[in-house]
């Protein structure tokens, strides 16, 4: 009987998308708006009778929806496109979500809303829609322009903080509190398990995925795509992380596969589907009378929307050094709230910390700003004319001398060539220093099991803590080998570039011996101190603390090469799949 009504559910709601997505299609207006209003239309509280029996199979469908929606975001974004977004995506990113955090939380509390209410109203209007953003873009043919693509990287970089807005909305409201310290632990962790999850699935993802496609059956690899994606979002949320989380970064891992163009084309029907039913689910939940009930706080979480968005988005692209009509169209394309918004919603729903009329106001909101993107869009250079006609002349030629002061500082030639140099080798100390807190970390994570392990062979428990954290050790070594090489190098041309003949004479080639000496030492004693503090709990006494120095040095002094060796071809691995040729005409 649960299977027929089941059958039901999803007749209904696949018959009701399926009209409403032609009648939007041939108004030309975005098809999510179709499917929320399909939802609503069937909905349980859209009368004269409701045609959904089953509504929890329907939420559990709406979710793998959730994870195909992030999925598929993860496949659309690359590392590469991260590198080269430069400073306005970064930028306009930070001023833009701090901005609309604040906004909303603030809009919240004078509506008299909880704390947790008004700190998820924030989240909600932090993050732009990618979906809604490239469908009015495509409409507008719009999508190759310069300012477009300055909002593809706004886009990339609000994707990696809603995932950390997510996760730390997660711990704050299991925790049910704001501590500073408790967020930049989460922070922490976050960014350390996002790096070590993306290098390692870099390293070996993309090789077990050109494993599969040799085979060349399209169904082996689908089967193994969504096996992995599934796979790796359960291992996520055992490690008590968001399940979005875990189906963006698989996403992002397989973007870097040379399969990327044949995985989204076998996926885009599976993701088309259960997207459908995630924004008919979101109709579903729409009560009129809320909406009626709370017009006025989504009158003006609308304008906060649109206004806020505008101005912290514009102002980013122009301090970033863009001209005033390109942060203007910059501006005037993010300013609405879309998927991202409905999953921090649900969010709040899930954990039951957030009032039941918070949904259907976000939905409210993020419809009429839907409504309003591909207008907003094309009004931004008319009102660019208008905002330069009436500026003061002096005002202008303020803004157009810090455009070209700007310009001025930018690194040229030997100097920039050697700046990437040292944001390369920055980049792979702290990737490398990752790892081995990483290692640590999971090793004292699971010290009590190897422990009681231990204890067969072992009776004494310093000596069983001496042994877990010298495996913790060892296991760190390439890292730890490779982190000091590349200080090593970077010290050096530290050195070289900071030591003048000049200024220092005859005594340039000893300072510079120096430098170069002594910053990679000292970076050697802070790691240590580090991994010291972040093992404390496995911690063995100081005698055998020495001991594992001693047996930790001596693996060195035989094993050098081998553990170079090792990590050099790691590294080649993990640059030869990021270095893939780009796909033509893939944002």
């Amino acid at each position: 009987m649960h299977a027929i009504s089941f059958i039901q559910d999803l007749a209904v709601i696949m018959l009701v998308a399926g009209v409403v997505t032609v009648l939007f299609h041939r108004f030309k207006q975005p098809v999510v708006l179709g499917y929320i209003l399909a939802g609503f239309l069937i909905g349980p509280h859209t009368p004269p009778f409701g045609l959904i029996h089953d509504e929890e199979t329907i939420r559990t469908l709406a979710e793998l929806g959730v994870i195909f929606l992030m999925f598929c975001l993860g496949l659309e974004f690359s590392l590469r496109k991260l590198f080269n977004v430069g400073a306005t995506a970064f930028i306009a990113a930070f001023l833009e979500i701090i901005l609309m955090i604040w906004i909303g939380f603030e809009i919240g509390r004078y509506f008299g809303w909880s704390t947790m209410d008004s700190l998820f109203l924030g989240a909600i209007l932090a993050i732009s829609s990618t979906t809604i953003i490239i469908k009015a873009l495509s409409d507008l043919k719009m999508k190759n322009e310069r300012f477009a693509q300055l909002i593809f990287g706004v886009l990339i970089v609000e994707d990696i903080l809603g995932i950390g807005i997510i996760a730390l909305l997660s711990g704050i409201a299991l925790s049910g509190t704001v501590e500073t310290g408790e967020v930049f632990a989460t922070v922490g962790k976050l960014s350390l398990f996002m790096i070590v999850a993306l290098v390692i699935g870099i390293i070996l993802v993309p090789r077990i995925l050109a494993y599969v496609a040799k085979f060349e059956s399209n169904e082996m690899l689908l089967v193994a795509v969504l096996g992995m994606c599934f796979g790796f979002c359960l291992l996520v949320v055992k490690l008590e992380y968001s399940m979005v989380l875990g189906a963006f970064l698989i996403g992002a891992i397989m973007a870097e596969s040379r399969q990327l163009v044949q995985i989204e084309r076998l996926v885009e029907p599976v993701r088309d589907m259960f997207s459908a039913i995630f924004f008919v689910a979101i109709g579903l939940l729409l009560d009129p009378s809320v909406l009626v009930e709370y017009a006025w706080p989504i009158a003006v979480i609308t304008v906060a929307v649109i206004v806020g968005k505008v101005l912290s988005c514009s102002v980013g692209s122009f301090i970033a050094g863009n001209d005033g009509r390109t942060s203007l169209r910059v501006g005037m394309g993010l300013s609405q709230i879309g998927e991202f918004s409905f999953i921090i919603a649900t969010l709040g729903m899930t954990l039951q910390v957030t009032s039941d009329f918070l949904y259907p106001v976000a939905v409210a909101v993020s419809v009429i700003t839907t409504l309003t993107t591909p207008y907003l869009i094309r009004a931004a250079d008319p009102l660019a004319v208008s905002l330069g006609n009436v500026m003061p002349q002096r005002v202008s030629r303020v803004f157009s001398l810090y455009g070209e002061w700007l310009r001025s500082i930018q690194p040229q030639g030997q100097g920039a060539v050697l700046a990437g140099m040292i944001r390369k080798i920055v980049l792979q100390v702290l990737v490398n220093l990752a790892f081995v807190v990483a290692i640590f970390l999971g090793i004292a994570f699971f010290a009590a099991q190897i422990g009681a392990w231990l204890a067969e062979w072992i009776d004494q428990e310093n000596l069983r803590k001496a042994v877990i954290w010298g495996a913790a050790l060892i296991l760190s070594l390439p890292c730890l080998i490779a982190a000091y090489r590349k200080i090593k190098a970077l010290s050096m041309l530290l050195a070289e570039m900071g030591v003048r003949q000049e200024k220092a004479g005859r005594h340039t080639a000893r300072v510079r011996k120096v430098i170069s000496e002594v910053i990679p030492l000292l970076s050697l004693v802070g790691i240590m101190v580090l991994l010291t503090a972040l093992s404390s709990s496995i911690l063995p006494s100081n005698d055998m603390l020495l001991l594992v120095g001693v047996v930790a040095a001596g693996v060195v002094a035989v094993l050098w090469r081998w553990f170079i060796r090792v990590h050099t071809r790691l590294q080649i691995a993990l640059f030869e799949t990021l270095d893939k040729p780009e796909t033509p005409g893939h944002h």
